[in-house]
């Protein structure tokens, strides 16, 4: 939840009225998921996140899971899905292959899915552009989403900013 496309997506899903849960890997991170407007921030290594997911919902499950890590997550995102639940994967931090149980694809009738903008034709990204000019422009204009600036380097610094972008710090 604490990447740049993370916390945009706690502010553009709390813009349109949603509960949301997100992960991170300590205590800082989730202070900052939890500021920008997550419900609740779970710490994957010192919580399962299955579990706790659970736990906050009632055992309902979550709607919607956005994932960029992959790899063993995929199987536990499934196990976190509501009945119709969807799973949207954007990238892969981890490997993108991976053993999982499909079952309750099937018995929850869920669905998988991804995306990526770099494959796509110049006409769709013209597209995507003008989407997020109609529907995310105003939520920053408005003040209900905004960019998180965590440091700024000078452009001498760049390979300090791509380190610290690696590091996930």
């Amino acid at each position: 939840g604490s990447s740049g496309i993370g916390l945009t997506a706690i502010q553009l899903a709390r813009a349109r009225g949603a509960t949301v849960y997100c992960t991170v890997g300590n205590a800082h991170k989730a202070q900052a998921c939890v500021e920008r407007g997550a419900h609740a921030a779970i710490d994957y290594q010192r919580q399962d996140f299955v579990a706790e997911t659970m736990r906050l919902t009632g055992n309902r499950g979550v709607d919607v899971v956005l994932d960029m890590v992959g790899g063993p997550y995929i199987e536990r995102n499934l196990k976190i899905l509501a009945i119709e639940g969807r799973l949207v994967q954007i990238a892969f931090l981890q490997p993108s292959r991976a053993e999982v149980d499909w079952l309750p694809l099937m018995v929850k009738r869920l669905t998988y899915t991804g995306s990526t903008l770099r494959p796509r034709s110049p006409s769709e990204k013209a597209r995507l552009a003008q989407q997020l000019r109609t529907e995310v422009w105003p939520l920053l204009e408005q003040g209900r989403a905004r960019p998180h600036v965590f440091q700024v380097f000078a452009l001498e610094q760049a390979g300090q900013a791509h380190a610290l972008m690696e590091s996930s710090e």
